[in-house]
């Protein structure tokens, strides 16, 4: 980890090219399982802590298109 790593963590990146897109298709993706979790399991505790780590999947993917690609120079 440097600075500059940690400081790009947070910091906002505004979309570009066609990420808006794949973040969409994470999140649908997620969705679609935390609904599946949601409709195959009985209510409880672990029911609850699969659809947050769904959530925290989607997050992180989106993260990871985010932080780690360069924007376009124009």
């Amino acid at each position: 980890m440097t600075l500059d790593k940690l400081n790009n963590i947070f910091v906002y990146h505004a979309p570009h090219g066609d990420q808006t897109e794949r973040y969409t298709k994470i999140r649908e993706a997620g969705k679609s399982l935390a609904l599946c979790i949601y409709k195959c399991t009985p209510p409880s505790a672990d029911q609850i802590a699969a659809i947050r780590k769904v959530r925290e999947a989607v997050m992180t993917a989106n993260a990871a298109i985010a932080i780690n690609e360069n924007r376009p120079i124009e």
